[in-house]
């Protein structure tokens, strides 16, 4: 790191990204106001593609699923590194994302997860450019669809099938949000359910009595909070989502709720399914009139990069280098399925400060803001080496 942060043409791609700073933010305003909702990413990736195209990489394009990809050639054959932010938003389609600016602070849905991520992929890959730095190994810019929420992570997943674009990659870096310190080393497992019971329904007065659908999912919510969840490694169980039903008058014909399970470990969560099978099994058979199903409607897979890995090692380094102290955490974010596949994956923060993200009411306050963007250059300069 010493030899990076002392070498000329990083000090310059140091000073660049200091001197843009306002540049960065408007990257930052600019997409954070195309909307992103979820699957509906397409405007805001066209701005990206736009902006990747202008800083100077090379063979943009959009794959399958609407990622979209840059490359930046290397000096060796080494394996790539992957570096990425994810376009989307949890914000559904309508809501209004305007940004607000007073001072340093910006307001605004998503203005932080994920405006400031692809803010700073841009100008992590000008800075490159602009200060002619080559890298040993080869990098992957890629804007991502699909992190949040019900997207499932299905833009990197895609990245890491057969015939994904990050396939051979010999590490991957995630932007995401604020911060100086967090690097995320550990990726928390989840998985998703939507529990379905299903019945004739009918007229609230004329077929009163009839089985009805949403007394049964009450129980099952019931007895689904007194499973015993494990201590270590921790486990979760929320009930996310509730619904059934159409009209005031008239007996339900379906009720569901959709359910997050989290943990580390693949194991539990597996065990953890089962039993929540069983119990819905169990409240439906309790009335043969009514029958029950269960979707898996989101599979996050988990995982571990080791903190001694090369790459780990580089962001630690880079933390150390902005004068910070590193915390290695666990989180579930993008790098979640390329761990899970045995690549070394971290995720960032790219500086500054933000509060009260996934409200309408989201904030980003640019304090230190430069100083992120140079950890992310300089994890990249140490994880893919400096030819020049």
């Amino acid at each position: 790191m010493d030899e990076i942060t002392a070498h000329r043409r990083v000090s310059e791609a140091v000073a660049r990204i200091r001197s843009t700073d306002e540049a960065t933010l408007c990257d930052q305003i600019e997409l954070s106001e195309i909307p992103a909702p979820p699957f509906g990413e397409s405007m805001r990736a066209q701005a990206m593609a736009k902006r990747l195209g202008k800083a100077g990489l090379s063979n943009i394009r959009s794959d399958a699923v609407g990622n979209v990809l840059a490359e930046r050639n290397g000096s060796t054959d080494d394996a790539p590194l992957v570096l990425t932010a994810h376009l989307d938003t949890v914000f559904p389609e309508g809501t209004d994302v305007s940004v607000t600016r007073k001072r340093d602070t910006l307001s605004g849905p998503g203005i932080s997860d994920n405006a400031r991520g692809l803010a700073a992929l841009l100008s992590v890959a000008r800075a490159l450019e602009s200060c002619g730095i080559t890298t040993q190994a080869s990098l992957l810019f890629v804007a991502t669809v699909g992190e949040e929420g019900s997207g499932d992570l299905r833009g990197v997943k895609h990245l890491f099938s057969a015939d994904g674009a990050a396939v051979g990659a010999g590490g991957f870096i995630s932007l995401d949000g604020a911060g100086l310190n967090r690097i995320v080393v550990r990726g928390l497992g989840s998985r998703r359910y939507r529990i379905t019971i299903s019945g004739a329904g009918g007229h609230s007065w004329l077929d009163w009595g009839a089985p009805n659908p949403i007394h049964h999912l009450t129980e099952l919510g019931r007895r689904l909070t007194e499973i015993g969840l494990e201590v270590e490694p921790q486990s979760t169980l929320t009930i996310a989502r509730i619904g059934g039903g159409k009209s005031i008058n008239a007996i339900p014909q379906e009720a569901w709720l959709e359910i997050d399970t989290r943990c580390t470990d693949a194991d539990v969560l597996e065990r953890l399914g089962d039993h929540i099978t069983h119990i819905a099994n169990e409240v439906a058979a309790a009335e043969p009139a009514l029958s029950v199903s269960r979707t898996v409607i989101g599979d996050r897979p988990g995982g571990i990069t080791d903190p001694r890995a090369r790459l780990a090692r580089a962001a630690i380094d880079a933390t150390r280098a902005i004068h910070r102290n590193p915390i290695l955490a666990l989180s579930s974010t993008d790098a979640n399925v390329p761990m899970a596949a045995g690549v070394p994956a971290i995720t960032i923060g790219c500086g500054g400060e933000a509060g009260l993200a996934h409200t309408t009411d989201e904030w980003y306050r640019n304090v230190h803001g430069p100083e992120g963007v140079i950890r992310a250059l300089y994890t990249v300069l140490a994880a893919a080496g400096v030819t020049n």
